[in-house]
């Protein structure tokens, strides 16, 4: 299974209804895109890379669903479009 394909597995696990998730090939290995699915959205797009150690870790499914979680929070919290640190 190519790292492609590695990661593109786990994503078939998840669905969720303001979000969409897709993967492809870079130069730095896998990257994961996480698309909103609300229109208008600013910053519509959130990015993260995958090396390819990574992929190959036996514990990958469980450090793949952290991540998602922890980038899915940091993508809502960069969406706000005011906040006491925006001034």
């Amino acid at each position: 299974m190519t790292p492609l394909e590695t990661v593109q597995n786990e994503l078939a696990r998840y669905e969720h209804p303001f979000f969409e998730f897709s993967a492809r090939d870079s130069q730095k290995g896998v990257e994961l895109c996480i698309r909103s699915k609300v229109s208008g959205v600013l910053s519509p797009e959130y990015r993260l890379t995958f090396a390819e150690r990574d992929l190959q870790s036996s514990q990958f499914p469980w450090t793949f669903q952290k991540l998602l979680y922890d980038c899915l929070t940091d993508y809502i919290v960069e969406l706000f479009t005011k906040s006491p640190m925006t001034g």
